[in-house]
Parts: structure tokens; C-alpha cells; sequence
């Protein structure tokens, strides 16, 4: 099974470094220096990662090959991705692989329905279960212990607690904005 562990940012530098979002909790392990990752766009890869360090709180790569900025900018925005054993699990309990969440029930704490998990959306500053509601729509919940205090994967559910209000705002096309700018259920006067 493959599993997307980072995206590529900016170039960094001249020598084609660039900056990338981590997606996995195992950093360290996958984007390791020798590391082979396939690619999204294929044709970008596969890449393998010649060094990596951090610089301003910033995860900085550099790929064999990839010499100079302008080399490092091209893969902009391209994903990185590992081949997983799908039964595989993290090590700590308390983590999960997004292909874990993926279809699983989603239910308030009484058992009220809520939807099912349709993907895990990685933000740089938190993530997101993005559940698919019953009437068609999306509700975005925040991916943190407050408000998911419940993973069971045995009983193929995920408990939410959500403030108020949270899963009364439907959102209804891309969820980057759709082309008019809004969100759904908003009027567009």
C-alpha cells in the first residue's frame, strides 16, 4: 500500500534544497537520507532523498540530482509517497494511518449517526476528518483528542464530541474555496 508522508514546497536556497509538509508522524524514518519515495506526478520520480535537516522549524530536503534551485522548484507541490504494509500500525497507540480512518463509522458519543470518515485532510496546522454526511454533504471536524476522544477500530467507529455548532455548517464543493469564494450554505448577496 502506498501512503503520502510529505509534499514538496518551496525551493530553499541555491543548491536545491527544498521545504516540505510532513504528513506522517514517523519523519525520521521515511524521509531519512537514502530514502526512496515514489512520486505524485509519477514522472517526477522516483526521488531519493540525499540529506535532510531542519532549518526555522522548517523539515528541508535535498534529492540526488536536484542541483540547483531552479531543478528544486519543478517539484513544487509534488507529493511523496512510501510503500507501507498495509498491516502495519504505529508504534504508539494513539496514532493512526489515514487508510485506518478511511470508511469508518462516525457517531456522537449518545450513537447519533454522523457519517463516515471520507479522508484525512493534513493542514499545516491541524488535521482534519473529512466525513461524508448522510445528506450529501461534508462536515470537517478537527482531528484532536477534545473532539475525537474515541478511535475504535475493532467496532469500526469513530466517536466525535463537537462543540456547538460545528456540525451545523454544510460544506458543499472544493473545499479550498469554491470558484464563487464561498462556502455552502452561505448566500451569495
Amino acid at each position: 500500500m502506498q501512503l503520502v508522508v510529505a509534499r514538496i514546497g518551496r525551493a530553499h536556497g541555491i543548491k536545491g534544497e527544498v521545504t516540505v509538509e510532513v504528513r506522517t508522524d514517523e519523519p525520521e524514518r521515511r524521509l531519512a537520507p537514502g530514502a526512496v519515495l515514489t512520486t505524485d506526478p509519477a514522472a517526477a520520480g522516483p526521488l531519493t532523498i540525499a540529506t535532510g535537516r531542519v532549518h526555522s522549524g522548517r523539515l528541508l530536503l535535498r534529492f540526488e540530482g536536484v542541483a540547483d534551485r531552479t531543478a528544486a522548484e519543478a517539484l513544487r507541490n509534488t507529493l511523496l509517497v512510501a510503500d507501507v504494509d498495509p498491516e502495519a500500525t504505529p508504534e504508539d497507540p494513539e496514532e493512526y494511518y489515514d487508510h485506518q480512518l478511511a470508511d469508518l463509522d462516525v457517531v456522537l458519543r449518545d450513537g447519533t449517526p454522523v457519517g463516515r470518515v471520507a479522508e484525512v485532510a493534513h493542514l499545516p496546522y491541524q488535521d482534519l476528518l473529512v466525513v461524508a454526511r448522510p445528506d450529501g454533504g461534508e462536515a470537517l471536524i478537527p482531528f484532536v483528542s477534545e473532539i475525537v476522544p474515541e478511535i475504535d477500530l475493532d467496532a469500526q467507529r469513530v466517536v466525535v464530541e463537537p462543540p456547538p455548532g460545528l456540525l451545523d455548517v454544510a460544506v458543499s464543493g472544493d473545499r479550498d474555496g469554491d470558484r464563487d469564494g464561498r462556502r455552502g450554505g452561505e448566500d451569495p448577496a
